[in-house]
């Protein structure tokens, strides 16, 4: 089922645009395991496995930052202007 969303003046998004809709300004936290990050952090180091962290994702689900501190990842998407916004 294919649902379309509109922008003020009515007129309906291209796939493009609405897969860039908040870039820029909208970001998420994403609570990860160290084993899960490396995919989206490939020069990581080494790290043991299941370590709780945190990880600032942009509206695209780019990845900014990682951190072991929800907290800091808040601050971080703060610092930068970012408005979070909570998945469920």
């Amino acid at each position: 089922m294919m649902t379309s969303q509109k922008i003020e003046n009515g007129a309906p998004l291209t796939s493009e645009q609405f897969a860039h809709l908040g870039e820029g300004a909208i970001a998420y936290v994403k609570p990860m395991r160290s084993d899960e990050v490396q995919s989206l952090f490939p020069g990581l180091p080494p790290m043991a496995p299941g370590l709780p962290l945190f990880v600032l994702l942009n509206a695209t689900g780019t990845p900014i930052m990682i951190t072991d501190s929800r907290d800091e990842a808040l601050a971080n998407a703060w610092e930068h202007e970012l408005q979070t916004v909570s998945l469920h």
